[in-house]
């Protein structure tokens, strides 16, 4: 991280706001530039997006300490986005060589990507949230991914700011019906696209055939079989209405226990495969305990059948992250970034790594991609199979199972390819984005605590250990436990494997259409730059890419090499000082009790006890042994 003293002498210091104050304005300004801004900027509307409100003459301000310098527009609310419309973006839009996202554009906030909203008064900050009595004079916004807004209202009408104000608070905080969320508009207005090559669209994976194209991609339509068992979602509404399992596997296995305990096809590659499967229900009773074994004994042997297959078992529930883990440290990682003036950037960038590590984010991340590369190593290196366990199999083992995807498997680093991975693993797979990212704003306690990522009901974190609920009900466990434990091996055991499939893979030259392994080591997980470093100008230059990088790497080391030679100055004084001491030791007859600090104050080499006070010392007798001695001052 870059340290305080690269960018200048100023770094840290408030900027001192400017004393000049204009009496025009803005639109009075823009009246005699009427032929330069008759030309509106359009605002661009998906397919069923309806605009609710908007307020003209809004500041988007740069992100300094004055906040007086940015960029006049409007600003508007739909009822899927919240967009910024500036005076100059008029010429980027006939600009069609720009790269840009074709959903939002740079200055646009989802209403889902919204994390805070804060108002300014009278130069106090507060959070908004509710009706308003008194409507701010400046908006602060605090995105999901990590950036930061500022919204001047001081010049917008009256009107226009309740309007603007009430309307971005109702629409990201209130609570929501289901049937009101913007996507159920899209899908009714978007016209169905019909292309007949998966190769150029994303996969849906709403339909047998989709599922039949991904098992002919991957080479694993000899061993696995897609069905219909759930369609129309009469078996549980968790699974997907189509879904592919091992061919050995009865389809009337799968409605036994509401398709918990079923091992569900994620991928093939040319030595293995992964599957995910939910963990089964708690029960006490006997009988059904049995039931369940004899179930699972079934399971085992249709997916284990050595040598020809073997079946590695990831317990993610146990042996993994838990998901309060998860959302505790991304909720102390995003304060690194959300910061509103760059004085508070600076004075956090001094301590930035304690909070930065403390968070335990990037080593959460670190932990991801490296449990995903123990699972390639399982199916590239060792030829087996991989079951991904988990309680309802929709969190972390859409995770993991994408991560391995991504390294392995160059079509889904393609946009359509990574389109179709997120539709089939996360949205297909049954991921809870509603409870997860509490879409609907449920209750009060969810909406203002804003607890991002996971659901707030989940306030500590579960005694659920893979299949077993409980770890502590030994009936279950060594009921249901006999088979699957044989399955379940120590990830400590295949450490040696690991890193020497890992270090073989990094002495190679890498093959961007074959396997692509991330650098997992501490110091290469890094921080979105882009984000964190949006206070230092020379790391936003559009386009300055190594040069403006490699300009303030050169400054970095000539300060650097500036400290480096204050610290041998001082070195060398410190030689010259312990020279002159050891000069002194060895011409001098006695020290005294303040050395080092009295060397200096050698002014006569005559004692300060009489000659018959030395000789007293010199005598035999041990003066530990010796009585004190009253000595009457008053003769002195």
């Amino acid at each position: 991280m870059l340290g305080k003293g690269v960018v200048g002498g100023g770094g840290g210091t408030k900027a001192p706001k400017p004393s000049f104050v204009s009496y025009v304005r803005p639109e009075e300004i823009h009246t005699n530039e009427k032929e330069v801004t008759e030309k509106e900027v359009t605002l661009h509307l998906l397919p069923g997006e309806q605009l609710l409100c908007e307020a003209s003459t809004v500041l988007k301000c740069v992100q300094e300490d004055s906040c007086q310098r940015g960029i006049y527009g409007r600003l508007v609310c739909t009822d899927f986005k919240i967009a910024f419309l500036g005076d100059d973006e008029s010429a980027l839009d006939n600009d069609e060589t720009q790269f840009k996202n074709k959903v939002i554009g740079e200055n646009d906030i989802t209403l889902h990507c919204v994390d805070q909203i804060y108002g300014v008064f009278d130069e106090k900050k507060k959070t908004l949230f509710g009706q308003l009595k008194k409507y701010p004079e400046k908006l602060i916004i605090h995105c999901k991914d990590l950036r930061v807004f500022h919204f001047c209202l001081r010049y917008t009408k009256e009107e226009e700011v309740k309007r603007i104000v009430s309307g971005i608070i109702h629409h990201t905080q209130a609570p929501k019906l289901l049937k009101r969320l913007f996507l159920f508009s899209y899908a009714t207005a978007a016209q169905n696209h019909t292309a007949t090559d998966p190769k150029n669209h994303a996969v849906m994976f709403d339909t047998l055939q989709d599922w039949c194209w991904e098992l002919e991609r991957t080479k694993g339509n000899m061993k696995y079989k897609a069905v219909s068992v759930n369609e129309g979602y009469k078996v549980c509404e968790r699974l997907p209405a189509y879904f592919v399992v091992p061919t050995p596997l009865p389809e009337e296995d799968v409605p036994r226990f509401h398709g918990h305990g079923i091992p569900i096809w994620c991928w093939s590659c040319h030595s293995g495969c992964a599957f995910k499967m939910s963990a089964l229900p708690k029960e006490q009773d006997d009988g059904v305990l049995q039931i369940q074994k004899n179930f699972l004994d079934g399971i085992y042997k249709t997916i284990h059948r050595p040598p020809y297959e073997i079946v590695k078992t990831e317990d993610l529930s146990s042996n993994f992250l838990s998901l309060q883990e998860i959302q505790t440290a991304y909720s102390k990682f995003k304060q690194l970034f959300l910061i509103d003036n760059s004085t508070e950037f600076w004075d956090t960038d001094i301590k930035w790594f304690f909070p930065a590590e403390s968070s335990s984010w990037l080593d959460i991340i670190r932990r991801c991609l490296k449990k995903a590369i123990e699972i390639i190593e399982c199916l590239e290196a060792q030829n087996m199979n991989v079951l991904l366990l988990e309680e309802n199999a929709s969190d972390l083992c859409c995770l993991v199972s994408s991560l391995v995807q991504v390294m392995m498997d160059p079509h889904c680093r393609t946009r359509f390819g990574f389109q179709s991975l997120v539709q089939k693993e996360w949205i297909v797979g049954g991921h809870c984005f509603l409870d997860r990212c509490n879409h609907l704003r449920q209750s009060d306690k969810e909406e203002h605590q804003r607890q991002l990522s996971l659901p707030l009901t989940q306030s500590k974190s579960s005694p659920k250990r893979g299949f077993f609920r409980e770890e502590t009900d030994h009936l279950i466990k060594n009921l249901l436990g006999k088979r699957i434990s044989k399955l379940i091996n120590s990830s400590e055991e295949l450490q040696d494997n690991f890193r020497e499939f890992y270090d073989s893979w990094r002495s190679k030259p890498p093959n961007y259409h074959g396997l692509l392994l991330p650098h997992i080591e501490g110091p290469e997980i890094k921080v979105w730059a882009q984000r964190y470093l949006r206070w230092i100008p020379e790391a936003q230059i559009l386009g300055g890419g190594r040069v403006a990088t490699l300009s303030k790497l050169l400054e970095t080391m000539e300060e650097v090499q500036r400290l480096q030679e204050k610290i041998e100055e001082r070195h060398h004084s410190q030689e010259a000082l312990q020279a002159e001491a050891a000069s002194l030791l060895r011409t001098s007859a006695r020290l005294s009790s303040l050395f080092p600090f009295a060397l200096l104050q050698r002014h006569s080499s005559k004692p300060v006890l009489p000659t018959s006070g030395w000789k007293a010392l010199g005598d035999e007798e041990d003066l530990a042994k010796r009585e004190d001695e009253f000595v009457d001052l008053g003769d002195v």
